[in-house]
């Protein structure tokens, strides 16, 4: 792969005058500019990048890993493995290219915080307004949903393990699950969910490896599922295909990388990309594992949750009872680091407009509208995760309306247009292939993933108890 220049063409020292992409002079810095509201309190500088680390880890290494063997069920041994890698290089060069972008803004005094602010910096005020700025919400309140409903699904699978004949419905469980993030959400900052964060790395490496090993223990035993088919080539549909690539691009996806950088404590330079391998040492570990495995085992029955397949059609738990619970457990408490990392670009904007960044924190000026604004968000996303409860489907969406424009294809336009490296060198067009090739995916991917949602559509009813 080409090596990354993070100078710009031309070769200007920072202080110099540059022209930017629009040919104008940058103005030179009068004073601090001040932070808004949303800035100050919830994107706060502080974090080392071991920290970082923390939040890159949590944001993509999630519990919809665990859909990853029906992605390879769909795209088969060859297809699926080679995506899987393709994937995570590619991802891992965006975020790279990105993180380059950001610092170079930040060494000329002009630190982007916000995905929102590079796009409109970079790409143009209608790019951020109505594009990048729209994604970006609807991917947080998308994972907000979905997390909730995972976790009312996980409570839902535990007690019925305790207690097979409980009449509870899973809209219950999922307004419980809502109940636990109302609390969650109301910490006040990305940088103090490190700690958190931490303990979402550990959980998803412990559940990750529990899903591995009771793959591994079901596909041993006697209780194997029979008429398990495996194939090299996979489907022979190119729907299943490209909605297989939408679940593998949603799984491999973040969508908040900036404000993620945004956390770190200046000087920035190089750190992003240390806490990017952190983060990439535990996505090879978890994806492949789970994904191997849990098409080794169940094959063309691999369902959106490998977790399913712990159960048998009728019922019966393929793997111990403790260990089907304790897993459950770690993703419960995992998917909640999850979704609160997730509802934080949506609380900034709510800071923004809302708090006084001239009062205290924790004054109650400040306080109150906190309180109220992200619970009526988690209130929402706890009422839509009820009404349309189909986990499933909303991965194979989510990937193709929003993770692949926003972690495929916008970086590498990003770094073309900030750094123009010349059109005859391989970076210029490394970054243009992949931005056309991963344009392309989005297209099919979002036909794929919308057709898939129109055949599932008579299975679909609102409050139903999966």
């Amino acid at each position: 792969m080409a090596t990354v220049n993070p100078t710009p063409k031309g070769g200007k020292e920072e202080g110099e005058n540059v022209q930017n992409f629009t040919g104008e002079l940058p103005q030179e810095p009068s004073a601090p500019k001040k932070l808004d509201a949303g800035a100050l309190f919830v994107l706060k500088s502080k974090g080392s990048w071991l920290h970082c680390g923390y939040h890159l880890t949590t944001s993509i290494v999630a519990p919809a890993l665990l859909s990853l063997p029906l992605a390879l069920a769909r795209m088969g041994w060859a297809g699926g493995v080679i995506f899987l890698l393709v994937a995570a290089a590619v991802t891992f060069y965006s975020y790279a290219l990105l993180s380059l972008v950001l610092e170079h803004h930040a060494q000329r005094g002009n630190r982007l915080l916000r995905f929102r602010d590079t796009a409109r910096h970079v790409l143009g005020p209608n790019w951020s307004r109505f594009y990048v700025g729209p994604l970006q919400f609807v991917l947080c309140l998308a994972i907000a949903v979905a997390g909730t409903l995972l976790g009312g699904s996980s409570l839902k699978a535990i007690y019925l393990v305790e207690k097979p004949e409980g009449t509870m419905k899973l809209y219950e469980f999922i307004i419980f699950s809502g109940l636990f993030m109302l609390i969650l959400v109301q910490i006040p900052s990305v940088h103090s969910l490190r700690h958190l964060n931490l303990i979402s790395l550990t959980l998803c490496i412990a559940y990750s490896a529990c899903a591995t090993g009771g793959s591994i223990y079901i596909g041993h035993s006697s209780k194997a599922p029979q008429g398990v088919v495996h194939s090299i080539h996979g489907s022979t549909s190119s729907f299943d295909i490209f909605t297989a690539i939408a679940i593998i691009a949603t799984v491999y996806g973040s969508g908040i990388i900036p404000e993620i950088q945004a956390t770190i404590a200046p000087p920035t330079k190089g750190k992003m990309l240390k806490g990017l391998c952190l983060c990439y040492a535990v996505v090879m570990t978890t994806f492949f594992s789970v994904a191997i495995s849990g098409y080794w085992a169940f094959g063309d029955q691999a369902q959106s949750n490998i977790l399913i397949n712990f159960v048998s059609p009728l019922g019966v738990l393929l793997v111990p009872k403790w260990f089907f619970i304790m897993i459950n457990i770690f993703i419960i408490v995992q998917i909640f680091a999850v979704s609160v990392l997730y509802l934080q670009p949506t609380n900034e904007v709510l800071e923004k407009l809302l708090a006084d960044p001239t009062r205290p924190q924790y004054s109650p000026r400040n306080v109150i509208p906190r309180l109220v604004s992200r619970s009526f968000v988690v209130a929402v996303s706890t009422l839509i995760a009820a009404m349309i409860p189909f986990f499933g489907d909303l991965i194979a969406v989510i990937g193709a309306f929003v993770i692949l424009p926003l972690d495929f294809v916008v970086p590498p336009v990003m770094y073309n247009i900030t750094f123009r490296p010349q059109a005859r060198s391989a970076i210029f067009w490394v970054n243009v292939t992949i931005a056309v090739v991963f344009s392309g995916l989005t297209v099919l991917g979002c036909i794929a993933s919308v057709r898939q949602v129109v055949l599932d559509a008579k299975n679909y009813k609102l409050f139903a108890n999966l």
